[in-house]
């Protein structure tokens, strides 16, 4: 016989239950806490930095050398700077803003030497725009988020002058073919980039999603290559020479280049592939029958993303998803699929493809084009996630060695 509970009883369990919450310490241990009624005390006066709220702990994942976003825990396209990516060589180096400079000179008509005020007081611009490494992608096992598959890509509004504009200021010769970008950290990093990239929609950056640059991200200025691997956006950038020819640093010899068939290395291979992840459902979400909205983002550092494409029947068919707007030039889009999943098992796929025809391939078409042994940069392979029937959502790892 079922008892009847009175209204104040209901209230006052139901105002208990509200009152105990689950919070995760920065360690990531999670606790019970006590939260009071908030309409019953003034909360926290304002302070000089907001914070998250203590329900909310999105983390990257750190290594020796880089840390991954967490893209299944983001909204939108916009990376909050505190969770951009990270890839160094040699550690974040202290650089004090007031003795900052960059030198530009080779084959200038006027070396010259900016400091961070200088770079300021030409004409600014902010875009949004991801920046990838170009080693971003990861297999292995069945429990892997999207981070850990590919959180090596974040996306930010970047704010700071045209390199081309700085190339006009000291006067660039008309046979300066390639400039090298070197960076204030202990490794020294350097690139050879194409003068045509510099004359394009290169930048040198001090702002991030409104503030200063974060230290990670190359404080108090770095070179910015939209669509262009990662680490040719050369952080800490101290030093830019001007020639006719390549450098042949370390970083574009003994790395990041890539093996492909018949013995043969592919090197300068700037751009970034068009590219898909499916951030939700992924592992390790649990499913329930019904209707579902397959969340996901996309980009290509070939321009703009044209559409996307999800497979909910294992590849075997394609639809297309609902495009976020707006739809930017090399920079992450948001896209939708709304789904009736009936608990049936299955396998749901993205695809990308870019406004020059780019359709974002398989791992096999990969392999079939590179060969078994072609590293791991430059890796954009569709990614599957496997459905259970009881609706466990697990990552289908893929082995092509």
């Amino acid at each position: 016989m079922n008892k009847k509970i009175s209204r104040r009883k209901l209230l006052w369990g139901a105002a208990t239950a509200a009152s105990v919450a689950l919070i995760r310490t920065v360690t990531g241990q999670s606790i019970h806490a006590a939260v009071p009624d908030p309409t019953k005390m003034p909360g926290p006066l304002p302070g000089p930095v907001g914070k998250r709220s203590p329900f909310e702990h999105p983390v990257r994942k750190p290594s020796d050398i880089s840390s991954r976003s967490p893209l299944q825990d983001l909204y939108g396209m916009i990376t909050p700077s505190d969770l951009h990516f990270e890839r160094h060589h040699a550690g974040i180096p202290a650089i004090d803003p007031h003795q900052y400079e960059l030198l530009i000179h080779g084959m200038v008509d006027r070396p010259t030497v900016f400091t961070l005020a200088d770079l300021r007081r030409f004409p600014a611009l902010s875009r949004i725009c991801f920046i990838e490494c170009s080693g971003n992608f990861r297999t292995g096992k069945e429990t892997m988020t999207p981070q850990d598959i590919c959180g090596l890509t974040s996306q930010s509004e970047w704010t700071g002058v045209l390199l081309s504009t700085l190339f006009r200021e000291v006067g660039v010769h008309p046979k300066a073919t390639w400039f090298l970008a070197e960076g204030s950290d202990a490794a020294v990093m350097t690139r050879s980039i194409p003068v045509s990239k510099g004359w394009d929609d290169a930048m040198i950056v001090y702002g991030q999603n409104g503030e200063a640059i974060r230290p990670e991200q190359g404080y108090p200025a770095r070179l910015l290559l939209p669509g262009w691997e990662g680490n040719t956006s050369v952080k800490w950038i101290r030093r830019i020479e001007l020639s006719d020819q390549p450098f042949m640093t370390r970083e574009e010899t003994s790395k990041y280049t890539e093996p492909i068939k018949d013995g043969k290395i592919r090197q300068f291979s700037f751009e970034i592939d068009a590219r898909s992840i499916i951030t939700f459902p992924a592992w390790p979400v649990q499913l329930e029958k019904g209707w579902i909205e397959i969340r996901g983002l996309a980009w290509s550092g070939r321009g703009k993303i044209k559409r996307v494409e999800v497979s909910v029947d294992t590849g075997k068919t394609w639809l297309p998803a609902r495009l976020q707007e707006p739809v930017l030039d090399k920079a992450h889009v948001c896209f939708r699929y709304l789904w009736n999943w009936r608990g049936e098992e299955t396998e749901i796929l993205s695809r990308a493809i870019d406004e020059t025809g780019y359709i974002q391939p398989t791992l096999g078409q990969l392999v079939k084009a590179r060969g078994v042994d072609m590293g791991g940069y430059h890796l954009n392979p569709v990614t599957a996630w496997r459905i259970r029937r009881d609706g466990a959502v697990l990552f289908k790892p893929e082995n092509w060695k």
